[in-house]
């Protein structure tokens, strides 16, 4: 395979994957007021602006409460311990997923399933999670994590009737579906709860690590907000034995900064995704990103399949052109759950995917001349 070494697009010369600065830019100068009114005030934990951020987050999602936390693998431990999940529990989840989902189920002592995923979307499989209930009637499934994946949410309508069906609790994976919707509905509103992540290269992010949990549940919520302050909602009363995974003050006021510009920024990733549907419709040698109807994706990425992934990724790599895999090697391959028994071919379209899949640069102020070239590279490396 011969590439050229020149573009058309010859004013292009590097493309990151992400360009994080590009965001903080136009409000950097509001969120170092903010931080500097915080350091002068000695204000660093707790406080009005995390209590003003979980209320207007809640508020963004249509949920009736939000509890802000450390970070998105606490958000799902700590659901999963209000909800008593524990030893000689099983928790379903799928291995097409970063390892903070199954980690958070042995963190709390229950057992990992995994079920595969669909082929078109990535995402659980509704008829193959039903076929393991029914083939495994004696195994104690408390609850299913599904994962919302690069910003498109699971098909919760089939999820929850089957869940309803076999009286299993449902946890939301929202780590990467800031903003995502069915049919008007966002994660949290399906599910008992959703997990957030505000890690920084999220589409909503933090200086640093931060999560939030959403949920319409009054009694839960209460629940999930002592486990993640000591087990207290006193300073020394402390009603159950917790964590200490509280949202710090200024990643709280960062977070309600950036909220402010979520829905723009939103509208820009969706905006940039149709340039790349439309530059990369006609190439045989690639799939672009499918959409269900009636399903907002908020393209936390944009994320192709390429039959010769690799040498893809290399070749762009040739053109100055970052590149991710999320993710290159499924759970049940990984040799933290060995122990689990595992094999190459249990899940065969979770593998498949893993060695198809190819994460393009994408962020909300990618302009269309960047991601111009970025297509021309991908038709030029199939040449």
């Amino acid at each position: 395979m011969k590439i050229m070494n020149t573009h058309e697009t010859k004013t292009i010369k590097k493309v990151p994957f992400m360009d994080l600065a590009a965001g903080l830019q136009p409000i950097y100068p509001e969120i170092m007021d903010k931080i500097q009114s915080l350091i002068t005030n000695t204000q660093f934990i707790g406080g009005e602006e995390v209590q003003r951020f979980e209320e207007e987050f809640a508020r963004f999602c249509k949920t009736k409460y939000a509890i802000a936390c450390g970070n998105g693998t606490d958000a799902l431990i700590i659901i999963l311990k209000a909800l008593g999940i524990g030893p000689g529990d099983v928790v379903i989840t799928v291995p097409n997923t970063f390892i903070a989902t199954a980690e958070a189920i042995t963190a709390v002592g229950a057992s990992v399933a995994f079920i595969d995923v669909d082929e078109e979307y990535a995402t659980l499989d509704p008829d193959k999670l039903r076929k393991y209930l029914l083939d495994h009637p004696k195994t104690k499934v408390k609850a299913i994590i599904p994962v919302h994946l690069y910003g498109q949410m699971a098909p919760m309508d089939k999820i929850m009737k089957i869940a309803r069906e076999f009286d299993i609790k449902v946890i939301e994976d929202a780590a990467q579906a800031h903003g995502a919707q069915i049919d008007g509905q966002q994660p949290g509103s399906f599910g008992v709860a959703a997990a957030f992540s505000f890690y920084p290269g999220k589409n909503l992010g933090a200086l640093g690590d931060a999560g939030a949990i959403v949920t319409n549940d009054k009694k839960l919520a209460l629940r999930m907000k002592m486990l993640s302050n000591h087990g207290r909602t006193k300073k020394y009363e402390h009603e159950i034995e917790g964590y200490n995974s509280r949202l710090d003050t200024i990643q709280a006021a960062v977070l309600r900064i950036k909220l402010k510009y979520l829905e723009k920024w939103t509208n820009l990733r969706i905006n940039k995704a149709e340039v790349y549907d439309r530059l990369l419709q006609k190439n045989k040698a690639v799939s672009i990103p499918k959409k269900r109807e009636k399903f907002l994706h908020v393209y936390h990425l944009y994320v192709i399949r390429a039959k010769t992934r690799d040498q893809l990724k290399e070749k762009l790599g040739e053109f100055s052109i970052a590149t991710g895999v999320h993710y290159p090697i499924p759970l049940h391959l990984q040799p933290a759950y060995q122990y689990l028994g595992y094999k190459r071919g249990d899940f065969p379209v979770a593998e498949k995917l893993a060695g198809a899949i190819l994460s393009l640069p994408l962020w909300p102020e990618i302009t269309e001349s960047e991601i111009q070239y970025v297509c021309e590279s991908i038709d030029l490396a199939g040449e």
